[in-house]
């Protein structure tokens, strides 16, 4: 147990390194960061569907054809995103990521009623850790940026609703791996197991956050 945590822990600070890496060098370096992420995370989830369905079947073809245009729109949408500022993006990125640790850290530690039979270590107490941490980084944002259009308001509507979506990209790949009857999507990561294992929640709160900036 101790060794998997140190494992984890010690693979989110390379990871969390490499990403602010990428993200202030430049907006390239960004976008080559999501591009490559997407591509192993596509690979993954291709090995994951033929587990599911051994087969050639269509509605393998499908599911993977729609995994494909909505990285394709991950990307996009992400690309997009640093378009509206570094401050902007981190924003949406603390979110999923304080969203995912939220729901680790109290789950562990409160544990309780199972949220669902998808994923079995989901838990409520967990759903709620991952609501209430996503509004942390309110507070650094309204610090480092001021803008007058976004009240205290929108914020915590739009980390609480980015939490949700990331909570329900953890489900859907949860899901799959359930029917692939898998643990982890890859070993890739250790302590985490695959890209898409660590990015679930992050392939569906970042383009939800775009969103959000645009119109919301």
């Amino acid at each position: 147990m101790k060794t998997n945590l140190s494992k984890r822990v010690f693979t989110s600070i390379v990871l969390f390194s490499i990403l602010l890496t990428c993200i202030f060098f430049h907006k390239y370096s960004w976008l080559l960061l999501v591009i490559v992420g997407s591509i192993i995370a596509f690979v993954e989830f291709n090995n994951l569907s033929n587990k599911i369905w051994k087969k050639n079947t269509f509605a393998k073809y499908i599911v993977r054809f729609s995994c494909l245009v909505y990285l394709l729109l991950f990307i996009y949408s992400s690309h997009n995103l640093y378009n509206e500022g570094i401050y902007a993006t981190l924003f949406i990125l603390f979110i999923c990521i304080f969203s995912d640790i939220g729901g680790y850290v109290v789950g562990k530690i409160v544990g309780g009623k199972k949220l669902i039979k998808i994923s079995p270590k989901k838990t409520i107490s967990g759903s709620i850790g991952s609501l209430l941490f996503s509004l942390i980084p309110i507070f650094f944002y309204i610090m480092y940026n001021q803008n007058e259009n976004l009240t205290l308001i929108k914020l915590i509507l739009s980390a609480l609703f980015i939490s949700i979506v990331c909570q329900a990209g953890d489900l859907l790949i949860s899901y799959f791996k359930r029917r692939a009857n898998i643990k982890d999507t890859g070993s890739l990561l250790p302590g985490h197991g695959g890209i898409l294992d660590r990015i679930d929640g992050l392939v569906f709160g970042l383009p939800i956050g775009f969103l959000l900036i645009q119109y919301f």
